[in-house]
């Protein structure tokens, strides 16, 4: 419905009673397991300082303890619902609208539609099997899958370039993507081995996962944890989790990170990338913080492009004809 005029949503009919349909599963779905759907707020006094991510920054007017302050609109539920976990909530979910500054094209949209959840007691294996079923439950009847697969990132690294991710230097990873035709960007570090890691990935590795299968790819370098907590070994390895469906990225999972210092730590590297790359450093999230100190459950939690998976099952191209009204209608 490109040609509509501007003021007609963006997705037809079929479409939006399909997301409708999805919603009502996804409900359906953590029902029967009696996880708790959550709301949180979109607005926050901190901001996820991860390098790779911009949010959006409004001026609060109006009276109370934040008047003059400025506030973030959410990237993610994720620090909010930890708090809620830490209070006591046990498993939960929530069906978020959440806002990426920066962030358009075919599978991007500057506000979308997240659905995450966190489950206590499992760990990030556990949540795959979990997002799994989510999954083909959603796409039952709407995408023929054949059985899912797990791939360590090493191994996606070493089948399709030859390459140990968690020990190859710089100049190797270049090496490999001048090998492979890469575009190499203007300023790649040559001390840093994760620009290129991803360069690699995105260019040569993702198109290629996931066809027409469920691929999970799990236990990520330490330097790409995130969130995640960290298993020692040869090599150690962050335990996280994405899963990839005919090319496509739809989900990013975590074995939940526990530990208030370590996750204060890896807040103030990323402000650090952040100053270093010329972008201004986000406020830390001491109330996240403070529910990490109080404990944290042991716990795994997965966000999920919902709109991305409505896309794969209406067999759209891009994400814009299963929005009513995406960025260019707003």
């Amino acid at each position: 419905m490109e040609d509509a005029p501007a003021w007609r949503p963006g997705a037809d009919w079929a479409t939006l009673r399909l997301r409708a349909k999805m919603l009502a599963q996804i409900r359906a779905f953590f029902a029967l397991r009696e996880v708790l759907e959550v709301e949180t707020p979109a607005l926050s006094a901190a901001a996820i300082p991860d390098p790779h991510l911009s949010s959006f920054a409004v001026h609060y007017t109006g009276p109370g303890s934040r008047h003059g302050q400025t506030l973030y609109l959410h990237t993610s539920p994720e620090f909010a619902m930890k708090r809620l976990l830490a209070a006591g909530s046990g498993c939960i979910y929530q069906i978020a609208r959440v806002f990426r500054d920066g962030e358009a094209g075919r599978r991007h949209n500057p506000e979308f539609t997240l659905l995450e959840w966190y489950r206590v007691g499992f760990d990030h294996h556990r949540l795959m099997d979990e997002t799994a079923a989510l999954v083909a439950e959603l796409l039952a009847g709407r995408l023929s899958l054949q059985k899912p697969e797990r791939l360590s990132y090493q191994e996606i690294f070493q089948r399709r370039l030859g390459l140990d991710p968690h020990r190859a230097t710089v100049a190797e990873l270049a090496a490999g993507a001048a090998a492979q035709n890469v575009p190499i960007p203007s300023g790649m570090p040559l001390n840093d081995p994760d620009p290129w890691l991803n360069l690699l990935l995105t260019h040569r590795i993702e198109p290629e996962l996931g066809q027409g299968r469920l691929t999970f790819v799990y236990d990520y370098p330490v330097s790409q944890a995130a969130l995640a907590r960290l298993r020692p070994g040869d090599p150690p390895v962050g335990e996280r989790f994405e899963l990839y469906l005919n090319g496509v990225e739809l989900a990013n999972g975590f074995h939940e990170l526990g530990d208030a210092i370590e996750q204060r730590r890896r807040f103030v590297a990323e402000n650090a990338v952040r100053r270093a790359a010329g972008l201004p450093a986000m406020p830390v999230d001491e109330a996240l913080l403070a529910a990490l100190a109080a404990g944290l459950p042991k716990c795994a939690g997965v966000a999920l492009g919902f709109d991305r998976l409505v896309m794969l099952a209406a067999g759209k191209a891009s994400i814009q004809p299963t929005m009513a009204f995406a960025i260019d209608r707003a």
